[in-house]
């Protein structure tokens, strides 16, 4: 699994996060655990592969907020009790 993390300028309230969360969906239909938060000022979600960085800006900046920086990282599931 891949975590894209994006800085995203703009977001005021839960509205707002809402209006990202839905134009992540529509660019990346495979995207899992969407998330955004305006108080970090970022938004988040996994994929299984990598995606555009520059679809991901365009989208968002469409819906009127800024993205500042697309950011990808391999990401591992943590279990509970730390198995190996």
């Amino acid at each position: 699994m891949i975590r894209t993390t994006m800085k995203i300028d703009g977001m005021m309230c839960g509205m707002c996060e809402a209006h990202v969360c839905d134009a992540i969906r529509k660019a990346v239909p495979s995207a899992k655990k969407v998330a955004a938060s305006h108080v970090r000022k970022e938004a988040s979600f996994l994929t299984e592969t990598p995606v555009d960085g520059e679809l991901l800006k365009a989208a968002v900046n469409a819906t009127g907020y800024t993205c500042l920086s697309v950011e990808s990282a391999p990401f591992e599931k943590k279990g509970l009790f730390g198995r190996k």
